[in-house]
């Protein structure tokens, strides 16, 4: 059983099972991150394509499609720490699209990312928030109310 749970896990269990973890990442990244997630993936084909590999199986294959936490709380966990973390303008800009795409609205992430600011301090909280005005704009959502 550790021996299947570390293939799995590794990707080193035959490229049968690497290709069904890709695969199943593939369907989760298009349900979450739709266009956006595929264009981050893209874009690394031609330095880093393992990479690529990585994030779709592992992070979207095994990790995103665990059943603990539905997707929009997966979501507003993932802005709280791309905010705090700091520099993760492009990250943030596909998980904002994706938390509307799994049902959040854009007042919940404008209050998520104003809430960052208590723990993590207002430059990452307003650069994360321009962000969002950002995508808020190619999608047609600004003003937001309530803000």
């Amino acid at each position: 059983m550790d021996q299947e749970r570390n293939s799995r896990n590794t990707g080193s269990g035959g490229s049968e099972v690497r290709q069904d973890r890709f695969e199943h990442g593939l369907e989760v990244l298009s349900r979450i991150d739709g266009e956006s997630g595929h264009r981050v993936v893209e874009s690394l084909n031609d330095i880093s394509p393992e990479l690529g590999h990585q994030i779709v199986a592992w992070a979207f294959g095994d990790m995103y499609d665990r059943p603990a936490l539905p997707p929009r709380d997966r979501q507003l966990v993932t802005l709280g720490m791309l905010t705090a973390l700091g520099g993760c303008e492009v990250e943030l800009d596909v998980h904002i699209n994706a938390s509307l795409n799994v049902g959040l609205s854009p007042e919940e992430v404008v209050e998520a990312l104003l809430h960052a600011a208590v723990h993590c301090g207002i430059p990452r909280s307003l650069n994360a928030t321009l962000v969002a005005k950002k995508v808020f704009g190619e999608r047609g959502l600004l003003p937001v109310a309530g803000s």
